[in-house]
């Protein structure tokens, strides 16, 4: 393992963030993360023709335009659409529960700006693999779809599109992996970034429906280090931020409950996927952006 001085994506996700701009932010992870990776061999061309871009060494110089070459005494390689090991849809949950953390903002960022942060390394790590990424990003509705792309200027569309805002407060999460599915017109690949505040069941036929498409699912199931382990004390009114549901509680009681809660929906999402062939991964907010990077790479790989 390289240093973290040399790994960007090992840093705290706060001291990463504090770089500014979200497309800064998603260069050093993806620029740390691809340093303790090696790459994808495969490589293919298809006869789709999207754009040129520069000749790198190690380009097959079957793909030269050569004509371009002697006019303009300029290297280009042609490029196709179909260029890529696979497309993606990287569908985000941007609802009101998505804006909570448990630490004041010197000490976490919010599950929204965590994954937020986390798609947009991985829409640039795909986007250097040749692979062709999308963007979905939904509340109770749709606020974002962004077909599939493998050209140079789909990174500034996908990040353009996540910071823009979005006011619903539920998670119609069936609408938005059914838009997923029209958008990912041949098998590939699904990575869903939620804290997952929906019912297990009611997602369950969509998210059937993508894998009996032929699709990869992958599920990063997002949540504030308070949320998973009950750490209040005293008197206390919850609410929830979804429903506006307020209830009154003393923190020594409801401790045990909902622990043993969290835990049983955690297995029941885990268990429910993994037996539709659905990957699944609990990331933490306070993790380094490597290790949900690498698990959903690893899955992306696993693709025959």
């Amino acid at each position: 393992m390289e240093p973290a001085t040399l790994r960007p994506d090992l840093y705290d996700p706060v001291a990463l963030a504090s770089l500014g701009h979200l497309e800064v932010v998603a260069r050093w992870i993806v620029d740390g993360f691809l340093s303790g990776l090696h790459r994808s061999p495969r490589k293919g061309f298809s006869v789709e023709f999207a754009e040129f871009r520069p000749y790198q060494p190690g380009d097959d110089l079957r793909y030269v335009d050569w004509k371009i070459a002697a006019r303009a005494d300029r290297w280009v390689v042609k490029q196709y659409e179909e260029e890529t090991n696979l497309r993606a849809t990287l569908v985000l949950d941007v609802s009101r529960s998505m804006e909570w953390r448990g630490a004041p903002a010197e000490l976490r960022l919010t599950k929204r700006a965590y994954a937020e942060q986390l798609v947009a390394a991985l829409a640039l790590l795909l986007l250097r693999q040749r692979d062709a990424v999308g963007l979905i990003r939904f509340d109770d509705a749709v606020r974002s779809s962004i077909p599939p792309r493998a050209r140079s200027t789909q990174w500034r569309r996908i990040a353009g599109a996540l910071v823009q805002q979005a006011g619903g407060r539920a998670s119609d999460l069936a609408a938005a992996l059914g838009q997923a599915a029209r958008l990912v017109t041949r098998r590939g690949m699904v990575i869903l970034v939620s804290d997952l505040l929906v019912d297990v069941d009611q997602a369950m036929p969509a998210l059937r429906g993508l894998r009996a498409a032929g699709h990869d699912v992958v599920v990063l199931h997002v949540m504030d280090p308070a949320e998973r382990h009950f750490s209040l004390a005293g008197e206390a009114q919850y609410e929830d931020p979804e429903t506006a549901l307020a209830v009154p509680a003393a923190g020594a009681d409801v401790r045990a409950a909902y622990d043993h809660t969290v835990t049983t929906v955690i297995s029941e999402w885990r268990d429910a996927l993994g037996a539709m062939g659905a990957g699944y991964e609990l990331v933490l907010t306070d993790q380094p952006y490597a290790l949900p990077l690498r698990r959903a790479f690893e899955a992306r790989q696993r693709r025959p």
